[in-house]
């Protein structure tokens, strides 16, 4: 008796690559409307200004809206130089800010959080915990996040040296500040470490020797 085997290889059509790629193309257009526009509604300073430039540009004619534009940037060049103060503030240190924060803590949370041994998991069930907010200054960083179920304090202070490391810091401090709340204070440089120049050129006759003074 001769037994026969029959294999059977699935491959996708055409039409469902085709498919597939558009709904990815599709989901990714989505996400980075969204982002785009929150990051509008983050810094209308420059949305609003580009979206005249774009809207003078469509309405009466693209040299119209190159006008517009270079006026927008000579405004902003003008803003800069008259106040870099509030410059800084409103523009330059609000991006910097949220940059450094997805840079250096966002964009690696999941991946350290799990590194660290803090990451459970129930069944297929990863759970994370949730990163409530970060804050960027000059040369300390805190980060604020939630406990999880089965966690105490000593499950994250006992791997303040792993944070420090993980997100490249020089030294890492975890408190708790409420109930299953956790704050972690980066310390990213010396804030002391400046040097100091004494403008040797302005000393008073204060400063001078009494010996030299007598002489």
């Amino acid at each position: 008796m001769t037994r026969t085997t029959t294999t059977t290889t699935n491959v996708p059509e055409f039409a469902d690559v085709i498919m597939d790629l558009l709904g990815r193309a599709l989901i990714g257009i989505v996400v980075a409307a969204f982002h785009l526009a929150r990051w509008a509604v983050l810094f209308p300073m420059v949305s609003v200004p580009a979206g005249l430039s774009v809207a003078a540009g469509w309405f009466y004619g693209w040299a119209f809206g190159i006008v517009v534009a270079v006026l927008t940037v000579a405004g902003m060049v003008l803003w800069r130089v008259l106040s870099p103060q509030t410059f800084e503030r409103w523009l330059t240190g609000r991006i910097r800010s949220r940059f450094l924060a997805w840079f250096r803590y966002r964009r690696v949370w999941v991946k350290m959080i799990t590194a660290c041994g803090l990451a459970t998991r129930d069944g297929d069930r990863v759970f994370i915990p949730r990163l409530i907010s970060v804050h960027i200054g000059e040369s300390l960083d805190i980060v604020r996040a939630r406990m999880l179920a089965g966690h105490c304090p000593d499950s994250w202070t006992n791997r303040a040296d792993h944070f420090a490391h993980g997100f490249g810091a020089q030294q890492a401090k975890v408190g708790l500040i409420g109930p299953g709340l956790v704050e972690i204070t980066f310390r990213r440089c010396d804030s002391l470490a400046e040097p100091i120049i004494v403008d040797f050129g302005s000393r008073t006759d204060s400063t001078v020797s009494p010996l030299r003074k007598a002489a």
